[in-house]
């Protein structure tokens, strides 16, 4: 029996590209000996709920998908992260990560991570030139590196 590969955690947010998380990050992912857990915003949940996806995720990475804070009785339904990556996340995420606004189970992930400083966050944007043109955007991503 081999050992379980590392495990990269997939944080995805409600932008363009989220239908495509499966086939264009975590069939890869797996296919290159990572195991993948999903966690979504509440709002990309609701879109790969309405879509299908949420269950085909589920079976590839044999792992729920978290989208909902678990009671503090219940175990994480997924191991320890070796890596976090943040993609795609909207201008709205990236703008709360930066400023540590933990408001749901994705950000409250990502914010951990950062705040622990032992595991790797990779944040992949996924913005329009109206967002990066913000006043703020540019001290966000400052922040975050």
């Amino acid at each position: 029996m081999t050992e379980p590969g590392p495990f990269v955690g997939l944080v995805c947010s409600a932008v363009g590209g989220v239908e495509e998380i499966r086939e264009r990050f975590v069939v890869p992912a797996l296919d290159r000996g990572w195991r993948v857990g999903v966690t979504l915003t509440p709002i990309a949940a609701r879109w790969l709920e309405a879509n299908g996806e949420l269950p085909k995720l589920e079976e590839v990475t044999g792992l729920p998908i978290r989208a909902h804070p678990r009671f503090p009785w219940e175990e994480s339904p997924h191991p320890p992260t070796d890596c976090w990556v943040a993609a795609p996340v909207s201008a709205n995420t990236v703008a709360k990560l930066a400023l540590g606004i933990a408001d749901n189970q994705a950000l409250t992930q990502l914010c951990e991570a950062i705040g622990g400083r032992d595991t790797p966050v990779v944040v992949f944007p996924r913005v329009n030139a109206a967002h990066a043109g913000q006043p703020a955007w540019t001290t966000h991503l400052d922040a975050l590196r």
